[in-house]
């Protein structure tokens, strides 16, 4: 066995910057359904095939985005035992979003891009209600330039 096969790591842990720091915001998973809801405005709107396709192309990469950021907050911010107290339905809370942003990667119903929104808003609700803000954001500068 050679030296760098020794010291390979046997098992890959990775978070949503591969990195476990501590920073979760609802707000990423908004951005990707905002633009979700966008897209499908403008996909019903053109009638250019080309321009159409890649408007679900997009769309559906920026479904998965969201899906995946409700994961990693579903993930590695919300812990049961701290904060089941704050939502206990947060749970079905969660699990219904990454369903929800699922649907919208395979539609281009604007009410389902809608539902994504309400869900999303929601789990923001909770995060904000358990100090997810307060701890696990960097507090910005008053300063001013």
């Amino acid at each position: 066995m050679s030296f760098m096969e020794w010291i390979r790591p046997t098992r890959v842990v990775e978070a949503h910057c591969d990195l476990p720091c501590g920073v979760y915001d609802p707000e990423q998973a908004r951005i990707e359904a905002e633009s979700c809801y966008k897209i499908i405005e403008k996909y019903q709107a053109s009638n250019d095939e080309l321009f159409r396709q890649r408007a679900l192309i997009i769309k559906e990469r920026q479904a998965e985005l969201a899906k995946h950021h409700l994961d990693v907050l579903w993930s590695d911010y919300y812990k049961p035992d701290k904060h089941d107290g704050a939502n206990p339905k947060v749970k079905d809370l969660f699990n219904q979003a990454v369903k929800q942003a699922s649907k919208v990667k395979a539609t281009v119903d604007k009410a389902e891009a809608a539902k994504l929104l309400d869900l999303i808003d929601q789990i923001d609700e909770f995060w904000k209600k358990t100090n997810g803000p307060q701890e696990t954001r960097v507090k910005r500068s008053t300063a001013v330039a």
